[in-house]
Order: C-alpha cells, then sequence, then structure tokens
C-alpha cells in the first residue's frame, strides 16, 4: 500500500511536457491528447461562433444536440 501512495502522488504532480508527444506511456499519452484539446478548443473561439478556413471562407459551429 505504501509504494502504491507514492506512486499516485508522483501522477497527481505530472503536468504536460512537450516531450509526452514522443513519449509511449499511458500517463504522457493522455496529457499529451487533453493538451491538444484543449489547445484546439481555446484556438477555436467560443461556442456559437465561427470557424475561419484558410480560404477566407467562414462555416457556422455545429451545435446540434447541445441545446
Amino acid at each position: 500500500m505504501r509504494e502504491n501512495k507514492g506512486k499516485n502522488t508522483e501522477l497527481a504532480g505530472r503536468i504536460y511536457d512537450t516531450s509526452d508527444y514522443q513519449k509511449n506511456d499511458e500517463l504522457s499519452n493522455g496529457l499529451a491528447m487533453t493538451h491538444e484539446q484543449a489547445s484546439d478548443s481555446y484556438v477555436e473561439g467560443q461556442i456559437g461562433g465561427k470557424i475561419e478556413r484558410s480560404s477566407g471562407a467562414e462555416e457556422e459551429l455545429n451545435n446540434r444536440g447541445y441545446q
């Protein structure tokens, strides 16, 4: 039991690092995926906004099912 407590504390204190994308362990993969999702959400903007394409076209965000 004592060994697990130290491991849990180590996991809980871990934060994202750019090297997580190259690592193969489950924690690194999870942190990299979560970082990617948060980054995408931040860059995309607010709900109800528009997706701006590089061609200059704009598309409404699909929010069906969230109302």
